[in-house]
């Protein structure tokens, strides 16, 4: 099929599709992008410990984990828009709320739990869902790469916008106007309405069969625990690269600019890793990103930090940045068709939260504990070229359990 279909609408065309989808993934990933830039202004305004801020974020990043599985799954069988739609609404709600949270443990449940539910149910993952039902095969990798190089837009877009809300209008203020836009994403959502069916000759099971048996399959094992790994590192900068480079003696806007800069190199980044990935095996490609995410982090590290190398290392992790998103969703399509794919690429993007939630937290009680972030950097290099050498033995085929039996002759 070349498009989304519903029962009582017609079909929407596929350029349609792409469009409204990427749109989606660049506001809902922009602006929840933009929380590490609300670390200074809020701690400082409210008396809060920066664990305490991270702890809710780390809340959020887990919750959001927690809710994809669930949420692509209700895509999968009941329509992917109503998904999007309902999750906007919770997404909105949650930054709205944070506006006005008083307290750390009132910021756990809005800027936490509603927010990772609303951004869980409204992201790109259930987007790229949908486009996984709407596109061939062999052109899956190169379309994913296109949401998610959307979503990278969206930080580049975001964090100086909101940087900008913050300066003008105070923190406050900000997290509304950016509640009010992801709003947006309600009409867009019905461009993506519908769901998925079994294509000819995979397999047609109940939802959680499948998952048993997809969790049994040992290079879906692997894609998932090295997908922790870049949950990890993302969670941490996006959270605390800001505030690092300020302590570093950069200014505010140097370091929401560094935020957004690996935004803008990961639309090329994610596009060249869509592209590579219909063309070349998807594991050896994570695993170079993985390794060239450890050696770009301590040669960072190890040189004087200065704005512009923050400037250069950011754009060299843009490249690496969400490159593996699109090779994960190909991989995952790849061995199980696109009949479970929000389901199980949900499960895959758990570990990722998992993984988020730790680089969030240990970031926060890092600088508590030392006054600094230096810990969590070397831990995130060791754990780097671990999920290098975690992804190659990766083999790029159907699960057998996917595959329809033949009939009888």
């Amino acid at each position: 099929m070349s498009a989304i279909t519903s029962r009582r609408a017609m079909p929407v065309p596929l350029p349609v599709i792409i469009v409204a989808g990427c749109f989606i993934a660049m506001v809902t990933f922009g602006a929840r992008s933009t929380s590490g830039i609300f670390l200074l202004p809020m701690t400082e305004d409210l008396g809060w410990s920066r664990e305490g801020f991270a702890m809710a974020l780390a809340i959020q990043n887990l919750v959001w984990g927690i809710t994809q599985p669930f949420a692509g799954g209700m895509a999968d069988k009941f329509g992917t828009g109503r998904v999007l739609a309902a999750g906007a609404l919770v997404y909105a709600l949650g930054l709205i709320l944070w506006s006005i949270t008083p307290t750390e443990g009132m910021f756990m449940l809005t800027g936490g739990v509603l927010m990772g539910v609303g951004i869980g149910t409204a992201s790109f993952g259930v987007v790229m869902a949908a486009f996984g039902r709407a596109v061939p095969p062999e052109k899956r990798s190169f379309v994913f790469g296109i949401a998610t190089a959307a979503s990278s837009m969206g930080q580049f877009v975001f964090a100086p916008l909101g940087q900008a809300f913050i300066s003008n209008f105070g923190w406050q203020t900000a997290l509304v106007y950016l509640g009010l836009i992801i709003l947006m994403v309600i009409p867009l959502s019905t461009m993506l309405r519908g769901r998925t069916n079994s294509a000819p000759g995979d397999a047609d099971m109940p939802f959680m069969q499948a998952l048993s048996k997809a969790l049994g399959h040992g290079s879906y094992r692997l894609l998932v625990i090295g997908f922790f790994v870049c949950g990890f590192h993302l969670a941490f900068i996006t959270v605390h690269f800001p505030a690092f480079l300020v302590q570093c003696g950069l200014t505010p806007e140097a370091s929401s600019w560094a935020l957004g800069l690996i935004g803008l190199f990961n639309v090329a980044g994610s596009l060249l890793a869509g592209w590579l990935g219909d063309r070349l095996p998807k594991q050896i490609l994570l695993s170079v990103i993985y390794f060239l995410r450890a050696v770009g982090t301590a040669a960072f590290l190890l040189l004087p930090i200065t704005e512009i190398s923050a400037y250069i290392y950011a754009a060299t992790l843009g490249m690496l940045w969400l490159a593996t998103v699109p090779l994960t969703a190909g991989l995952v399509s790849l061995f199980f068709g696109p009949r479970y794919m929000g389901m199980l690429y949900g499960v895959a993007f758990l570990s990722h939260q998992i993984g988020s939630f730790f680089g969030v937290w240990l970031g926060g009680l890092s600088y508590d504990m030392t006054g600094n972030y230096y810990a969590v950097w070397y831990l995130g290099i060791l754990i780097g070229l671990f999920s290098a050498a975690v992804n190659i033995p990766i083999k790029e085929a159907r699960a057998p359990a996917f595959i329809a039996p033949q009939p009888a002759i």
